[in-house]
């Protein structure tokens, strides 16, 4: 069974990207540009509170996925606070044309003109959003009955509990890496609260992104792009191809080691890889199996019989610099396994 299959082609994706659109400071056309330099095939740009289809940027070698980043925070006024809590959800179109706002509300809806806003076809309730766990999960599911996946973003930087992220449902994936947030504060890899997440039972996916708005220069330390991508697994670059993998897990996280392979017999584990330092197995318990490399060697493969009262198998591998990449769980069920 192949977790990973070397059979279907992998395509770099950036899902979280502000542009001029709201409060990014790349155009549309610009980022595309960058992105595809640099070996890039899909791009999301994910303007605050702006829904707007960019398909006219797609071409047979590079693809624009459509969607937005909605937030929700604790006053009706929308009012930014740092030691506050808040959530913010990606919405990824199913169809390349839906640019639905979500349960409009004027404070959020900020940067787009008021003639934007006017035309933008609105679901769900128009009321003054609450940071509440049943009010969010309402918006989940009104995004999720109008066409959209939703992830669940930067949750180191947004200040949740576990507690509060563990109540919500209907998100199909949440960013592993957000390298914005990781440039800023060195914490924004969410492992720990992956399997958090898994041990209790949720089917969620996990992926990678920039979230970037391009405030200083590619070349500067404090640059935000290109460090944090999903690679999804498909077998062509089409609008329908990327979503049906990302909706059903075909994708992995990465800060830039590849992941070539993972396959299970039922028994035993193999992984091919990019040169790395380290290859880790998680199964939900405190002992990982675990490949490290000596001094100045990598590692390329790794071979390990799984642990047979495993809840579930997330691989990690990373590199001399400390970049991971990471797949999601797979549970039990999913491995042809008997429930403990």
């Amino acid at each position: 069974m192949y977790l990973i299959s070397p059979n279907k082609k992998q395509f770099k994706a950036n899902l979280h990207c502000h542009s001029t659109v709201s409060d990014g400071k790349l155009t549309p056309e610009d980022l595309k540009e960058a992105y595809k330099a640099r070996g890039y095939s899909v791009l999301a740009i994910t303007d605050h509170e702006a829904p707007c289809a960019h398909n006219e940027l797609s071409d047979e070698d590079f693809l624009m996925l459509t969607g937005y980043e909605a937030y929700i925070r604790h006053t009706a006024d929308c009012a930014y606070n740092r030691y506050s809590s808040e959530i913010h959800l990606n919405l990824f179109a199913k169809d390349p044309q839906n640019e639905t706002m979500i349960c409009y509300n004027p404070s959020y809806c900020k940067y787009i003109p008021q003639e934007h806003k006017d035309a933008l076809k609105k679901a769900g309730s128009q009321k003054t959003r609450e940071f509440s766990t049943e009010y969010i999960n309402e918006f989940i599911k009104t995004a999720k009955d109008n066409g959209y996946l939703v992830s669940y973003n930067h949750p180191y930087w947004s200040m949740e509990s576990q507690e509060d992220i563990l109540a919500y449902d209907g998100c199909f994936s949440m960013e592993m890496i957000n390298f914005s947030s990781y440039v800023e504060n060195c914490l924004e890899h969410n492992g720990q609260l992956y399997d958090a997440l898994l041990l209790a039972g949720k089917r969620i996916f996990c992926h990678g992104a920039d979230d970037n708005h391009n405030n200083y220069p590619f070349d500067s330390p404090y640059n935000d792009s290109f460090g944090g991508a999903t690679v999804i697994l498909a077998d062509e670059l089409k609008y329908d191809k990327m979503i049906d993998a990302m909706e059903s897990g075909e994708m992995y996280s990465t800060m830039g080691p590849e992941i070539k392979e993972v396959y299970f017999d039922g028994v035993n584990i193999h992984i091919e890889c990019s040169e790395v330092s380290k290859v880790l197995v998680y199964y939900g318990s405190k002992n990982p199996s675990k490949l490290y490399a000596k001094k100045g060697e990598s590692i390329t493969s790794a071979d390990f019989a799984a642990d047979p009262q495993l809840r579930y198998i997330r691989v990690s591998v990373i590199d001399k610099d400390g970049n991971r990449a990471d797949t999601r769980g797979y549970f039990r069920n999913e491995l042809g396994l008997e429930a403990l």
